[in-house]
């Protein structure tokens, strides 16, 4: 399950951004912070960011949506990742991404109505051999398919 977000603080979020300001690299470590703090990485957070590192706002930006794992809005209460690499593409793995999607009515990061559920692509799980895979909050899960997604999302309230 992930953390409830919290509600953003200036004074929070600067107790973050100096925490890290003078290390070596403070940017990702910095940004994995934040978002673990409030759940999302908030437009209001860019600007204190890029002061106290000397950036500006376009290479935070690129940072920040390169990595796909930073958000900038909150999660649902639980995401659920299905990967999307070869591997489990070759086994059906869109065929069970489409049902899913169309299920809850999203578009990927999207996240259900009701907050339960957000949806996201990821790029291997690491379980090749067991393909299709997803993985809800931190369980990874072997041998998907639309069906036993269905059950796992109807666990999680979607």
């Amino acid at each position: 399950m992930q953390p409830a977000a919290s509600t953003f603080s200036d004074d929070d979020l600067h107790a973050l951004v100096n925490a890290h300001a003078r290390r070596e690299g403070p940017l990702l470590p910095m940004l994995h912070d934040i978002q673990d703090r409030f759940g999302h990485i908030p437009e209001t957070a860019h600007e204190p960011i890029c002061n106290a590192l000397n950036i500006s706002r376009a290479e935070l930006h690129g940072v920040i949506s390169f990595y796909h794992d930073f958000r900038k809005a909150p999660a649902g209460r639980h995401v659920l990742k299905v990967c999307r690499a070869e591997s489990c593409q070759s086994v059906g793995a869109n065929a069970v991404a489409d049902a899913v999607l169309a299920r809850l009515g999203l578009e990927w990061h999207g996240t259900t109505a009701n907050g339960a559920v957000t949806i996201e692509p990821v790029y291997c799980l690491g379980l090749c051999a067991c393909a299709p895979a997803a993985m809800m909050d931190d369980r990874v899960i072997g041998r998907v398919d639309a069906a036993k997604l269905d059950r796992i999302l109807a666990e999680a309230g979607a």
